[in-house]
């Protein structure tokens, strides 16, 4: 059908393929074609790979070399030109031009077709084809100048000391983010004064447009903490959004100040058990009450009364706080779950003997 309207068999695939991809089929289609792409593309990459004649790189280095570069320097161009139409930020647009400055594998199906239609000299897509394929090789370097370069140099965290901390309040919230901030304001609400914490200076930014009174400095830093009012302080509420800092600053707090109160973030299950073994007791995972939330939804989705389902999720609620100081004391920091022998055999007994009990009482 293709050929009846002056296209190649390869760039009328092509163009099916794209107009297919974005129609109601592409699902069943991904799935027919999913175990043969690995096949597939190997044999495209084989195919392309027997026609390039590298004998003409020895020949031509420089020339072919110097092509290569004035690709990739033309073609980023054009890309940081559309990125700045289009208002992409830094240092983003610098990936955007970067990682798409290379020739695409459509490269080869067009010189085919040129070849294949005297187009142009075999000799000239000859020496295309190697440039095509010295574009593709230099990609991953550019992708490491951008890491190693500009990145961090266009980097939006701004360099800039720890605010002088001017009071002292018997709250400190370490990180003032989707977690931090709920608690701060709830706790505000309720009239109780806070002292922030948070080291992203950006955040920052957003807080003080908001009018919310926030210090930049890494909250993991004794000094800062002392500044802030540890020693005086009642709670610290640790937000931040790392797992490391979370356990470190929790251990420093509870072995150095053991009258302040922690309420700290917990990003996993084996993360709560981690903030367990350092003598935290008022640990929060950040997803648990959603979850929980969620599954009362769809348990009402199937018919459970609002009452009914509030009792079982309670149930669930009771049994996995009832079991963590038992599972806790199991936990082997460093030791994946799925090799400590004890833990898993005491989780799946725990788990059977609370199944059982949901079926007796109901």
């Amino acid at each position: 059908l293709m050929t009846l309207v002056g296209l190649s068999p390869a760039l009328g695939t092509f163009l099916a393929g794209v107009v297919l991809a974005n129609s109601e089929y592409r699902h069943e289609l991904e799935s027919d074609i999913d175990p043969f792409k690995g096949l597939l593309l190997g044999v495209f990459f084989i195919t392309v790979g027997a026609n390039i004649n590298f004998g003409l790189l020895g020949g031509n280095l420089g020339h072919i070399v110097g092509m290569t570069f004035a690709l990739i320097a033309i073609k980023a161009s054009v890309l940081l030109i559309l990125a700045r139409i289009f208002r992409i930020p830094k240092p983003e647009n610098w990936l955007f031009g970067l990682g798409l400055a290379q020739a695409g594998e459509f490269g080869f199906v067009l010189l085919s077709f040129t070849v294949a239609n005297d187009i142009i000299p075999k000799s000239i897509a000859d020496q295309l084809l190697l440039v095509v394929t010295l574009s593709m090789l230099v990609t991953p370097a550019l992708f490491i100048i951008y890491d190693k370069i500009i990145a961090p140099r266009h980097s939006q965290e701004i360099e800039r000391v720890a605010d002088h901390i001017d009071e002292q309040n018997h709250i400190i919230i370490a990180g003032h983010g989707r977690f931090g901030g709920i608690v701060n304001r709830a706790v505000r609400f309720a009239g109780f004064d806070t002292t922030v914490l948070d080291y992203s200076a950006e955040q920052l930014d957003i807080l003080s447009a908001f009018g919310v009174d926030a210090y930049y400095g890494d909250a993991t830093r004794p000094d800062l903490l002392h500044a802030a009012g540890i020693k005086t302080a009642k709670v610290l509420v640790i937000a931040i959004d790392d797992k490391d800092h979370i356990t470190r600053l929790t251990h420093y707090v509870h072995h150095n100040y053991p009258h302040v109160h922690i309420v700290a973030r917990a990003i996993d299950r084996p993360h709560v058990f981690e903030l367990w073994e350092t003598g935290c007791r008022d640990i929060i995972r950040e997803t648990y009450d959603s979850s929980l939330r969620a599954g009362r939804s769809v348990l009402e989705a199937l018919g459970y009364s609002r009452d009914e389902a509030n009792q079982f999720i309670k149930q669930v609620e009771n049994f996995d706080r009832g079991s963590m100081p038992e599972m806790a004391s199991l936990y082997r920091s460093g030791v994946p779950l799925k090799d400590n022998k004890d833990f898993v055999q005491r989780a799946r007994e725990i788990l059977e003997e609370f199944e059982a009990n949901i079926r007796n009482n109901n």
